[in-house]
């Protein structure tokens, strides 16, 4: 299923959401799935902080924003998306590309 809803949206390059319209819950669980992610209560917690703060600023939170703002270490947010967990959550929050992320 979630192969279905994957090719229903457009991804750039480097699998961000084209469209931050596009997005839906159902496919954060698809994009996270992709990543090799198991959403948890966690994971939403830090995917709403960062979609409300983008809704706000227009741009995707840093990492310590993410960390300052949702009270979780950096360490946590590393084991919550490992590999770059800015870049990570903002691919499964539909958000694009954090400034200054490589």
């Amino acid at each position: 299923m979630s192969d279905d809803i994957l090719s229903t949206v457009a991804f750039d390059a480097e699998g961000y959401l084209v469209n931050p319209d596009d997005w839906t819950p159902e496919l954060a669980e698809a994009i996270a799935a992709r990543e090799g992610i198991q959403l948890t209560e966690k994971h939403w917690q830090v995917i709403n902080f960062c979609r409300q703060k983008a809704a706000e600023t227009g741009k995707s939170p840093t990492l310590r924003q993410i960390s300052v703002g949702t009270g979780i270490s950096t360490k946590e947010l590393f084991q919550l998306f490992p590999k770059g967990p800015a870049k990570r959550v903002a691919k499964i929050a539909g958000l694009k590309k954090p400034e200054g992320c490589i």
